[in-house]
């Protein structure tokens, strides 16, 4: 189903501000939309504007072009799943699967059906007669996603459902959920604050900071084309290296001279407009090499960070700390120079006042 958000706005009664305002968004039919951003930003409250748990201020929210503000929860045709899988603790995996469709008076024969596919597909079906305290922290977050599953909705709603499982198991419920998504073909909206979770699920990652969407698109735009700076440091790990400097006679110059780079012919095409003003530079920690140029920098290792494919060098050069990945085959010790060259042609530029991208 296709779901519409049209200058969407919250309000809470009592406060001056609003908690969202201006979200204009289009989720198409079947994708898998991750909307991403820090604590606070608005996202679990723009997840709920969509269940229908907070009520909607300004704006119109359709699905299947179908205006949806007052339409109560129950009757959206959605299925959500919470990060504290509201399980009852008191029933059997399979009554807290069977549930929702017992509530709306559903034959047994279609609940065990429906059970038991759901189940089988999530590899739970060993599980059906225990109770979710006798079950790990993994297998009761697939009852959870079984218990959604159950009834066929045509719109899946997520907020941070993978936040309370180890780094491990995370890991391996990201894969299953993207497989599941891919079997169950129905639109997904994912909600959470771990980029690594929007980056390898999503066909759509929403950003969001200070109740506003900062940037829409597909995962490789986010770490390729950030349109801002907020969207520069926030994606990626480690996260990209800014430099506050200037742009004067066809190179950047950093505040205190120690970064001065020649951009590439194409980037020195957007910059011509920015001849004496104040612009940041941004660099990836992988976008640095070893190779002598004529602008290779000499920086300082403060610290270095062992991951094993790859190392993490924290460095200083002049007033700025620079974050270098290197292969983890490579020696680097700490308190020593090395030199290190940019590469000018992975560099982004944003606009020292709006700090917007320079296209």
């Amino acid at each position: 189903m296709r779901v519409e958000l049209i200058n969407l706005g919250k309000k809470y009664e009592g406060r001056e501000n609003f908690t969202i305002r201006g979200v204009d968004l289009v989720i198409e039919d079947r994708e898998f939309c991750v909307i991403l951003g820090p604590s606070g930003c608005g996202k679990s409250t723009l997840l709920r504007m969509i269940a229908g748990l907070n009520s909607i201020t300004e704006g119109e929210l359709r699905f299947g072009g179908k205006r949806m503000n007052s339409v109560p929860p129950k009757d959206r045709d959605i299925a959500m799943v919470f990060q504290s899988y509201a399980l009852y603790p008191h029933m059997s995996v399979y009554d807290n699967m069977a549930f929702s469709l017992s509530m709306r008076k559903e034959s047994k024969h279609i609940i065990d059906e429906r059970v038991r596919e759901a189940a089988d597909l999530l590899q739970i079906t060993d599980y059906l007669y225990s109770k979710p305290s006798d079950i790990s922290g993994g297998q009761r977050q697939r009852v959870a996603l079984g218990r959604a599953m159950v009834r066929k909705p045509k719109v899946f709603l997520m907020d941070e459902p993978l936040s309370n499982l180890d780094a491990k198991l995370r890991e391996h419920m990201r894969i299953e959920l993207v497989r599941l998504h891919k079997s169950l073909d129905t639109t997904t909206i994912y909600v959470t604050h771990d980029q690594t979770e929007a980056m390898t699920m999503a066909t759509k990652i929403v950003l969001m900071d200070d109740g506003r969407i900062q940037q829409v698109g597909k995962p490789d735009e986010f770490y390729n084309k950030p349109i801002n700076l907020f969207v520069a440091g926030f994606i990626g790990s480690p996260t990209m290296n800014i430099f506050e400097g200037k742009f004067q006679e066809g190179r950047f110059h950093s505040r205190d001279s120690s970064l001065v780079l020649t951009p590439s012919q194409e980037d020195l095409e957007k910059l011509r407009a920015y001849e004496g003003k104040e612009i940041y530079l941004g660099i990836r920690s992988e976008r640095f090499h070893t190779d002598k140029d004529d602008e290779q920098i000499t920086v300082m290792v403060d610290v270095v960070e062992m991951l094993g494919k790859e190392k993490i060098l924290y460095t200083k050069l002049g007033e700025d700390e620079v974050i270098i990945s290197v292969p983890g085959h490579k020696t680097f010790e700490e308190n020593q120079h090395y030199g290190f060259s940019p590469d000018k042609e992975a560099l982004h530029f944003f606009d020292g006042e709006t700090r917007q991208r320079i296209n």
